[in-house]
């Protein structure tokens, strides 16, 4: 146990209750922002899944993105604040500001409670939606000095990343030097569910491909990285003194395709793969290509092979099938 106070915005969601695993299982005193504190139990429910069996660590405080009601109470006293909450929609809205606006003014909401509750340092959960969505993949890896250009033809999700990301270096630029601030851009979240709650890409891609509702595969191939990796490089990058003014790209080794992961769960799952739909391969150089040495060398983080990722989703898909 020690004496550090870390906020986790957003601990409903898929990353954000696994940080908060995280983070209780290394002695950390934990605070969470809810929309709604109804949703509590969802957490608590999650956590004892976890194994955490005390709940004196952990604390909750009412916030949404969209109001500054109860930022400054949240934030008030902590050392650290890690900003994982973020609007997510499964469909594409028809107004392209019902995400980016959340996304954009969320952000600024925590960095400026943060800021004003004398916090250290803000990590910042990005997207490598914000890095890699402009420029052409071929022959091409990509990095963290890559960006996205938001006025390209892209879609809301990818756009409010990117918007929301450059509002935030801009903040500490103008408003906040003495702060420090540190991005994480995540690929696609897999893993085990936790506690019933999952992320878009496992409902999307994994269920989709198990169930059969994905019948072919798509003209693009993906970043996989397990939830427990992006908690562990947010707690990497919270304490590590050389993480201040950084962004890391968070990704196992290689990407997938639709196929990779049908064929995987074909293998090594062989009683699901009832409802796989047969898929044809992507063709070998149309894999984007994206590397984790920065965050593998400067902080020492180590991620599971997707193969293992996904895996655990398709194990914990199952068990949470069973259950409910």
């Amino acid at each position: 146990m020690n004496n550090t106070t870390v906020l986790v915005t957003g601990g409903t969601g898929f990353l954000g209750v696994n940080t908060i695993l995280a983070l209780l299982k290394r002695g950390f005193n934990v605070r969470t922002t809810l929309r709604t504190l109804s949703r509590k139990n969802e957490i608590l429910d999650a956590l004892s899944e976890g194994g955490i069996s005390t709940f004196d660590q952990v604390s909750f405080y009412q916030a949404d993105l969209l109001s500054d009601n109860g930022w400054d109470e949240a934030t008030k006293g902590c050392d650290y604040v890690l900003h994982v909450a973020s609007p997510f929609v499964a469909e594409q809205p028809k107004d392209e500001n019902e995400l980016i606006i959340p996304a954009r003014e969320g952000t600024l909401r925590a960095l400026k409670a943060a800021k004003k509750a004398g916090v250290k340092r803000v990590v910042l959960t990005s997207s490598f939606a914000a890095i890699g969505y402009s420029i052409d993949p071929k022959n091409h890896v990509f990095t963290e000095l890559d960006w996205t250009d938001e006025n390209a033809l892209i879609q809301p999700y990818i756009k409010s990343k990117t918007i929301a990301e450059k509002a935030a270096w801009e903040f500490i630029k103008n408003h906040a030097s003495d702060m420090e601030l540190t991005v994480i851009n995540p690929v696609g979240i897999f893993g085990p569910i936790l506690g019933g709650i999952s992320s878009a890409s496992l409902d999307t891609v994994v269920r989709g491909i198990v169930e059969g509702s994905i019948k072919e595969n798509a003209p693009f191939t993906f970043g996989v990285v397990d939830v427990r990796d992006v908690a562990d490089i947010h707690i990497k990058a919270m304490l590590h003194p050389d993480a201040a003014g950084e962004r890391f790209l968070a990704t196992s080794t290689g990407a997938m395709s639709f196929y990779d992961v049908a064929e995987l769960i074909r293998k090594e799952r062989p009683q699901l793969s009832g409802n796989i739909a047969p898929m044809q391969p992507t063709p070998t150089d149309q894999y984007t290509v994206m590397s984790n040495k920065k965050a593998t060398v400067a902080l020492g983080w180590h991620p599971r092979p997707k193969e293992e990722a996904i895996l655990a989703s398709v194990d914990s898909f199952k068990l949470s099938n069973v259950q409910n």
